[in-house]
């Protein structure tokens, strides 16, 4: 038998524990730490970037872009100095797609505006002018998006609120998991503002995902949980807190290896999307789901079980719990 295995094992039994609840404060203090660094970073960038879809404006896209420019640095450069002597005050962001394709936004253009960019990007790069695709999205469409991501997302929250209660029976329970879904998504998110990635459809869907791998996680740990409390009787010498510190105990292995089971396969791919293929949908919903697949395990583990305990108690019966004398071991005569 490994290390490790004994070790999880270990905790299982309750032969080893990892004091998570008592140490709840240092846990909050982590979180607070990290929450406050993305949203400083975040305000110093000057808030978040949100893509073409929320914003509004136009893109055109270059392709077979790297036969004339090998690198990409040399591309976008060289589209953000076409775009600034013809567009004034256009405010470009220019990016590769792929191995071979310039994409460049700009504030909406007029149709006049539209066809001699298009020309002269062609003319640049010595493509042909059917090789730059150009489209537009209009700001009322991105303001319908975001008003629709919003909905969702309060949609989920309602959703989870009313099964997690029915299947826990009690809404202390719903509230430490959702402050740690609150916390999921504010670091996730503050995370792409600190370090100015662009907020897109893609990278919401990502948001949107980690919720509900975080909310499965936490919702393991409390049925253990749930399990361990409804075994303590009166005669039980565990603590309402020792019980529940057991069953994150209990789970703490599988939550760990589960993640890594999960974040393995969305590296890679935010590898690839970033570093092979270039900035685009596969960067944007890895990188949430990435980022979020670690902070969830963290917040269901570290924040969710121990506030779960927090906010019972002042409970009588679990005051009652943790002032009851803790009877022998039957071997050792210690009291556990």
């Amino acid at each position: 038998m490994s290390m490790l295995t004994r070790f999880g094992n270990g905790l299982y039994t309750g032969e080893k524990s990892i004091d998570i609840v008592g140490r709840s404060k240092l846990w909050y203090g982590i979180a607070a730490v990290l929450l406050l660094l993305a949203i400083g970073f975040t305000a110093l960038r000057g808030g978040f970037v949100f893509g073409i879809e929320f914003r509004g404006g136009s893109e055109f896209r270059v392709s077979e872009a790297s036969l004339v420019v090998e690198d990409a640095t040399a591309a976008t450069a060289l589209a953000t100095d076409v775009v600034n002597a013809n567009v004034e005050g256009s405010n470009p962001r220019v990016s590769t797609v792929g191995t071979d394709s310039v994409r460049v936004q700009t504030d909406q253009l007029t149709p006049e505006a539209t066809n001699e960019l298009r020309a002269e990007l062609a003319e640049a790069f010595d493509v042909p002018v059917d090789q730059v695709t150009s489209s537009f999205i209009g700001a009322s469409w991105g303001q319908d998006i975001t008003r629709q991501a919003i909905i969702a997302l309060l949609v989920f929250f309602a959703f989870v609120s009313v099964i997690m209660t029915i299947y826990f029976r009690t809404w202390k329970m719903v509230v430490a998991a959702g402050v740690a879904l609150i916390h999921d998504v504010v670091l996730t998110a503050g995370l792409y503002g600190a370090l100015g990635f662009e907020i897109t459809p893609a990278a919401v869907i990502g948001f949107l995902t980690i919720l509900s791998y975080s909310l499965y996680d936490t919702v393991v740990v409390f049925d253990k949980v749930r399990e361990n409390t409804a075994e303590d009787g009166a005669e039980s010498r565990r603590t309402f807190a020792q019980s529940v510190n057991l069953g994150v105990n209990q789970t703490i292995v599988r939550s760990i290896n589960t993640s890594v089971v999960a974040v393995l396969p969305t590296a890679a791919i935010l590898f690839i999307g970033s570093l092979l293929l270039g900035a685009g949908t596969l960067r944007d919903i890895a990188l949430a789901l990435t980022v979020g697949t670690i902070v969830g395990t963290y917040s269901s583990i570290f924040i969710a079980a121990p506030l779960y305990v927090q906010l019972r108690s002042n409970e009588p019966e679990v005051k009652k719990q943790g002032t009851r004398k803790k009877a022998p071991h039957p071997e050792s005569g210690a009291v556990r």
